[in-house]
C-alpha cells in the first residue's frame, strides 16, 4: 500500500512538474524593437520588462517597422515597436495586429535634414534633389506627403527608399542630399547638415504618424496580463521621464542604458529622448487616440495614411475601417 501511495505521490509531482514545464514554455515570447530612443527601452536594458510580466522575453533589434512586421507575418516575432506607415500597410493587407501602446506622436524626433553645400535653404529648392527614407517607414510615408504638399511629384524629386545605414553612408559620400531619419542617422546627418523640417511639420500639414507597440491578434488574446503589465512598466518609465529629469539627463544612469543598448553616445540619447512627444497614460485611452473605435485618432491615422499609400500605389486596398487594429485595454491596464 505505501508503495502505491509513494508510486501515486511520485506520478503526481511528474504532472504538476510537467504542466509547469508547459506554462513556463508558454510564457515565451519574441519582442522587436528598433533603434529609437524610448524611456521604455531602459527596460529593456535593465530587466524590467521581464521582472514585471514573469515572461521569458527574446528582445531582437530591426532596422525598420517594415522588417518587423516581416518578422511578425513569419510568426517569429509576436510583440513588436513600429511606426505608423508600415502599420497601415501591414493592417491594410490582412495582417491581424493591434496597437495596444502608442510609443511616440509626431514631433521633432523625425526630421528631413539637408546636407551643407546642397543648395537647399527652403521647401521649394527640394525640386531637382535627391532624397532618401527607410523604405515603408513613417519617415518615407511623410516625405512623399510632404513633397505632395508642394505640388510636386516623385519626377520633380527623386526619393530613394533604402535603410537608415545606407542613408547615412550615401548622405557622406554627397549621394543624396538628404534624407528623412530618426536617431542615430538623425545626429549623424545634422553634423554635416541642417533640419530643413520636423514630423511635427509635416503632421500640421495633414500627414500626422505615430510609433506603437503592436501585438498579434492571436497574442492580445491569449495573454491581455502580458500587455497590460507591459503597457504598465511603459507608464512607469513615462512617468518617471516626465517627473525627474534629472535622472534622464546626459550622466544618468538611464541615459548610459540606452547608450549601451541602441549605440551612440548618453549625450546623445538624452538629447533624443528630449525630442520626442508622448502621451499620457490618460490621453492614450481617451477617444482621441486608443479608445474611440473606428473614430479614434489612431484608427483614423491608420486610415488616411493608408488611403494616401494607395494613391501612390504603395498598397492595393484601403479598409473601411481600422477599429479593430486599436485597443485601449492595456494602456488601461486591465486584463480582460
Amino acid at each position: 500500500m505505501l508503495g502505491r501511495t509513494i508510486v501515486a505521490a511520485a506520478s503526481a509531482l511528474a504532472i504538476a512538474f510537467s504542466a509547469l514545464v508547459v506554462q513556463a514554455a508558454d510564457k515565451k515570447v519574441v519582442v522587436a524593437y528598433q533603434t529609437d530612443a524610448l524611456p521604455s527601452s531602459v527596460a529593456i536594458a535593465d530587466g524590467g520588462f521581464v521582472k514585471a510580466t514573469g515572461y521569458d522575453i527574446d528582445f531582437r533589434k530591426f532596422n525598420s517597422g517594415a522588417e518587423i512586421f516581416a518578422a511578425i507575418a513569419s510568426g517569429d516575432v509576436q510583440v513588436g515597436y513600429v511606426g505608423s506607415s508600415p502599420f497601415a500597410s501591414a493592417v491594410s493587407r490582412g495582417l491581424d495586429v493591434k496597437a495596444f501602446y502608442l510609443a511616440s506622436i509626431s514631433g521633432v524626433d523625425e526630421a528631413l535634414v539637408v546636407r551643407n553645400g546642397s543648395g537647399i535653404e527652403k521647401l521649394e529648392d527640394l525640386k531637382g534633389k535627391k532624397l532618401a527614407a527607410a523604405p515603408v517607414s513613417t519617415d518615407h510615408y511623410q516625405l512623399l506627403a510632404l513633397i505632395k504638399s508642394l505640388g510636386l511629384t516623385e519626377s520633380d524629386v527623386q526619393v530613394l527608399a533604402i535603410p537608415q545605414p545606407e542613408i547615412v553612408a550615401a548622405y557622406n559620400r554627397g549621394d543624396i542630399n538628404g534624407g528623412f531619419v530618426w536617431d542615430p542617422a538623425l545626429t549623424e546627418l545634422k553634423k554635416n547638415g541642417k533640419v530643413l523640417i520636423t514630423s511635427r511639420d509635416v503632421a500640421a500639414r495633414g500627414a500626422a504618424t505615430f510609433s506603437a507597440w503592436v501585438a498579434t491578434g492571436d497574442f492580445a488574446k491569449e495573454n491581455p496580463d502580458f500587455l497590460a503589465k507591459f503597457a504598465g512598466v511603459i507608464n512607469e518609465k513615462y512617468a518617471s521621464f516626465r517627473n525627474d529629469k534629472a535622472s534622464w539627463g546626459a550622466k544618468g544612469e538611464n541615459a548610459k542604458a540606452l547608450s549601451k543598448l541602441l549605440g551612440g553616445t548618453p549625450e546623445q540619447q538624452a538629447s533624443a529622448l528630449n525630442n520626442l512627444n508622448l502621451l499620457t497614460p490618460e490621453q492614450q485611452a481617451s477617444e482621441d487616440w486608443l479608445g474611440g473605435g473606428e473614430a479614434s485618432g489612431a484608427a483614423k491615422i491608420l486610415k488616411e495614411t493608408s488611403e494616401f499609400l494607395k494613391n501612390q500605389g504603395k498598397i492595393s486596398d484601403v479598409l473601411d475601417s481600422y477599429a479593430a487594429a486599436v485597443t485601449p485595454t492595456a494602456v488601461e491596464n486591465k486584463t480582460n
